[in-house]
């Protein structure tokens, strides 16, 4: 498996799509998703937050609402000239298989949508270096698309679907507590349910 032309394709696909990717995404409610991060973190605010996969900036602009720091890192370059136009953050280009962060300076990780970009045996690298980069006792946020572990190209992109029990073992492998996890959207019968969503806290 060729982890280098994986990123050069998925992000390829996000290059040429990036204005129709951020007209409809923009609009998606993830208030529970930024609710479960924010809540889970016991520092006092306002929060450093890293924002993984950050898009075209719709959930930097809103951290930095609340009054929080937020950086945004993502590997396309669109979506970070969108990003940091769009939510006057900072934003960081790096891709995830190549990720160079600072070490314990974040409060929280969130990872809205991205991580099952990940091909799975480059997972524990990235995993390590979330947990690196946060703070003793900070939290990290994952939603993915959820599947029965089964992971390969889906159309332009490729993905990786975890089940919960698959999830947890690799997240608990980088050294994270499980804290809890849901399905989304909220309010439907599990078969409507695509999202699992976890939250995870790097010990004190």
């Amino acid at each position: 498996m060729d982890h280098d032309d994986i990123t050069r394709r998925t992000l390829a696909h996000y290059n040429l799509t990036a204005q129709a990717f951020f007209a409809g995404t923009v609009d998606h409610d993830v208030s529970q998703n930024i609710d479960a991060l924010l809540g889970a973190i016991e520092a006092p605010a306002p929060y450093t937050i890293l924002d993984l996969g950050c898009g075209p900036g719709r959930d930097l602009k809103t951290f930095s609402a609340l009054g929080h720091r937020a950086i945004g890192v993502d590997g396309s370059e669109r979506f970070v000239e969108m990003a940091r136009a769009y939510s006057g953050c900072e934003v960081w280009q790096q891709d995830f298989l190549q990720l160079d962060l600072p070490p314990a300076i974040f409060d929280g990780v969130f990872a809205n949508a991205v991580l099952f970009h990940v091909p799975s045996a480059a997972l524990p690298q990235v995993l390590g270096r979330l947990f690196d980069t946060l703070k003793p006792g900070g939290v990290l946020f994952s939603s993915n698309p959820r599947g029965h572990n089964e992971e390969g190209w889906n159309g332009p992109r490729y993905g990786s679907y975890y089940d919960w029990n698959s999830w947890e073992r690799l997240v608990t492998a980088a050294g994270f507590g499980a804290l809890h996890h849901y399905y989304r959207p909220p309010g439907l019968p599990r078969d409507q349910q695509p999202w699992l969503a976890s939250v995870w806290r790097k010990p004190a």
